[in-house]
């Protein structure tokens, strides 16, 4: 096992899956992403081999319309739900990911005293999920700026576009150490999975 490997290990990652929601899956959804049938195969790869590790987020409108927020619910009039409309529930594929409540936050980001009570401070984590250009990217900052050191599985997450997806993980590659960009064969490597 090269050192890479084993200090992957010793430090005990946890995977974080943002948003496999049906907003994000459903094929009549104004929100929905071509590659997320691909990236969710690849993300219940993922939680097979972290067990017990694995945090599921979902993303709920926010009550706040006071705030830019307003604005937004505007423009995307169809997500302006009660959170409790089926179309912020998890999809099938990844109700049982994970034995930890999800954490529901109503920002892009999914990062914050929430996240880093679960998965503690100064963490790793793989980041996973939808979508790449959007709550990914959101989250995966965020995590930089609080010190964790996020590897994203680009191939477990899925972008608005093929463009769009290649853009955000050509940003998120710009922030090394913090984050690094791999894939999930890669990662299962380096976890021992």
């Amino acid at each position: 096992m090269s050192d890479a490997s084993t200090r992957f290990r010793k430090l005990e990652p946890w995977l974080v899956v943002i948003d496999p929601q049906n907003i994000f899956a459903a094929p009549d959804s104004d929100w929905a992403s071509p590659f997320f049938a691909d990236a969710i195969v690849n993300i219940r790869r993922l939680a097979a081999d972290f067990g017990d590790r694995v945090l599921v987020t979902r993303w709920l409108p926010t009550a706040d319309r006071d705030t830019s927020w307003g604005d937004y619910f505007l423009a995307w009039p169809f997500a302006d739900e009660p959170p409790t409309d089926p179309l912020f529930d998890l999809v099938p594929e990844a109700c049982d990911l994970s034995p930890h409540p999800t954490l529901d936050r109503p920002t892009f980001g999914k990062w914050g005293p929430e996240m880093e009570a679960v998965v503690g401070h100064a963490p790793r984590v793989v980041l996973t999920g939808v979508s790449t250009d959007c709550c990914v990217i959101s989250t995966a900052l965020a995590a930089a700026d609080a010190g964790a050191y996020a590897i994203i599985a680009a191939d477990a997450c899925a972008g608005s576009t093929a463009e769009n997806h290649a853009a955000a993980l050509q940003v998120m590659g710009l922030y090394p150490p913090q984050l690094t960009v791999s894939d999930t064969a890669s990662i299962l490597a380096a976890h021992g999975g």
